[in-house]
């Protein structure tokens, strides 16, 4: 595993938890999209497939709609509106672009799981994760609300309520 992308992950992950810490609070951590960066994050310094082949396994997909959504937008459209906040104004530009790692992400996962190959586990270890993330979601975390944009914590985590953050 070459150093210069540990540390450059790293540093990455460095300023991307305190800063979505500070704007979004402690639930944003919740969304397996940031699940997935912190499981690679460990898996990079551990150089372990599993962690990695976890966060390939439920992220991938997501992250092509996330990417579609987001170019949809873009261009003016909408597809599924999970990156209306990417053109929130209210938002920094620092801010949401951070949030462009959904774009890259998948690639250096595959790069990842080539490299260190895919553990079989995998699969199954993320499907635990993801319904213990979908229930503390479902149950504890703020539904959809018609202020949601102005809203500074997440509402709706993981779509647990549909692919509306102001409608269940």
């Amino acid at each position: 595993m070459p150093l210069w992308v540990k540390l450059a992950y790293t540093a990455f992950l460095a300023v991307l938890v305190p800063v979505y810490w500070a704007n979004y609070g402690p639930t944003n951590f919740l969304y397996f999209c940031d699940v997935a960066l912190l499981l690679t994050l460990l898996g990079l310094w551990r150089e372990s497939p599993l962690p990695v082949s976890m966060a390939a396994v439920g992220i991938l997909a997501p992250q092509v709609l996330w990417a579609a959504d987001f170019a949809i937008g873009c261009c003016g459209g909408h597809l599924t509106g999970m990156t209306d906040y990417m053109f929130n104004p209210d938002r920094s530009a620092f801010l949401r672009g951070l949030s462009l790692f959904h774009g890259w992400l998948p690639f250096l996962l595959l790069y990842l799981v080539r490299l260190l190959g895919y553990d079989r586990r995998a699969f199954a270890c993320w499907t635990a994760v993801a319904w213990v993330l979908i229930l503390v979601c479902y149950f504890a975390m703020p539904g959809p609300r018609a202020d949601a944009a102005q809203v500074p914590t997440p509402v709706n985590i993981n779509y647990v309520h549909g692919m509306d953050d102001t409608a269940a």
